[in-house]
């Protein structure tokens, strides 16, 4: 079957994302769309505002064949980290091609920045003279939008691969906005739900306000870590370098809520994306130790499939996929269970505990199941 894989978090899923969907099997002629996609945090830092389990079964409604997870210690790093994690999970997959969005559309100009080798003493001049670590990148490289940026990673990440890239201009409005409805961004979708504004003409989905996470909500788990850890231990979690445990301390004593919290932390050297990764890895107590402990990855984790995905699925047993918690190295699925709680309990939600360690959620046309049995071969 000839596939193509996208590196998604449809946080939340749009019209956007149908757009591309179609534009994929139109253009390419695929049987299958695959994507990889975020749990319930994401690259931002943040807790996708809803579970990766209703987005997974929403998605597989939508034209998607088959639903990949990114694991959580992947999906909370920096563009580049980020990138090539989810390109080694295609690679894993054996994608024919990978599509992405573009805010310039010209992938021999993206390509050809991809093959620029940033020299880090250049770029700390630059964040030195007063900017952020995206920006200063941006300056050395001529990526200047986010997308553009992330397409540079996902680039540089396919060194050496078979997989075609394919590229979409991004249509509608810019990553920020929700002016143009039926292209809106998905950051200017989690605006408009959070301020209980209609957003039935952005996204094909519905949503209960009662059940979106927000950092809002993980802010007085996340103040009591910080005000009642030292330094020290503060300094063990992944990500916690160059003395931001210092500053988190210092903004945590003065803020009473998450938004005055990050507006006091983001400063020239401190992105919102940089602070809100790392208070993820605190919140969750993900230790630089476990993380060193993890192995490369070499197997990934289908979350959901549709009739296609299933006959993917049989036709290619030999890859390394797997639909059991449990087949996950002991380490990745201690993570996993310890961020799972984490979303969870907020809001109460026991049912995503016990759903974490079930089967993926197979989607046959009107019908929803969840699957219990290992019935694809010894490699699932």
């Amino acid at each position: 079957m000839k596939t193509c894989g996208i590196v998604v978090e449809y946080n939340p899923f749009h019209f956007g994302h149908l757009y591309q969907i179609q534009k994929i099997r139109q253009d390419l002629q695929v049987e299958a769309i695959i994507v990889v996609m975020s749990g319930n945090f994401v690259q931002r830092g943040e807790p996708a505002i809803i579970d990766k389990w209703a987005r997974t079964e929403a998605v597989l409604k939508q034209g998607v064949d088959v639903v990949i997870e990114l694991p959580y210690i992947y999906a909370t790093q920096s563009a580049s980290q980020f990138a090539k994690a989810a390109i080694e999970i295609l690679k894993l997959a054996q994608v024919n091609y990978i599509c992405f969005g573009s805010e310039c559309g010209n992938l021999e100009n993206l390509m050809e920045i991809a093959e620029t080798s940033i020299n880090p003493d250049h770029l700390r001049e630059a964040m030195r003279e007063g900017s952020s670590y995206p920006k200063a990148y941006s300056l050395l490289t001529g990526a200047m939008l986010p997308n553009d940026i992330l397409a540079v990673s996902y680039l540089k990440a396919l060194k050496g691969s078979s997989i075609q890239p394919y590229l979409i201009q991004r249509q509608g409005e810019s990553y920020h906005s929700l002016e143009n409805k039926e292209l809106a961004s998905a950051k200017g979708i989690r605006y408009a739900l959070f301020h209980h504004q209609d957003v039935t003409e952005a996204t094909p989905l519905s949503f209960k306000s009662n059940q979106l996470h927000h950092w809002n909500d993980y802010y007085p788990f996340l103040r009591f870590q910080l005000l009642s850890s030292t330094r020290e231990e503060l300094q063990s979690f992944f990500l916690v370098q160059e003395g931001i445990e210092k500053h988190l301390i210092h903004c945590a004593k003065a803020c009473e809520n998450f938004e005055e919290f990050i507006n006091m932390a983001v400063n020239y050297r401190y992105t919102q994306a940089r602070i809100q990764r790392t208070c993820l890895q605190i919140l969750n107590h993900i230790k630089k130790e476990e993380v060193q402990l993890l192995k490369p990855l070499h197997q990934f984790r289908i979350l959901g499939f549709n009739t296609i995905g299933q006959t993917w699925l049989k036709e290619n047993k030999h890859l390394p996929a797997i639909v059991k918690f449990s087949k996950l190295t002991e380490h990745l699925r201690q993570m996993e269970l310890r961020t799972t709680y984490s979303y969870a309990l907020v809001h109460h939600e026991q049912d995503l505990i016990q759903r974490e360690v079930k089967g993926p959620i197979i989607h046959f046309e009107k019908k929803t199941e969840s699957f219990h049995s290992d019935s694809f071969g010894n490699t699932l």
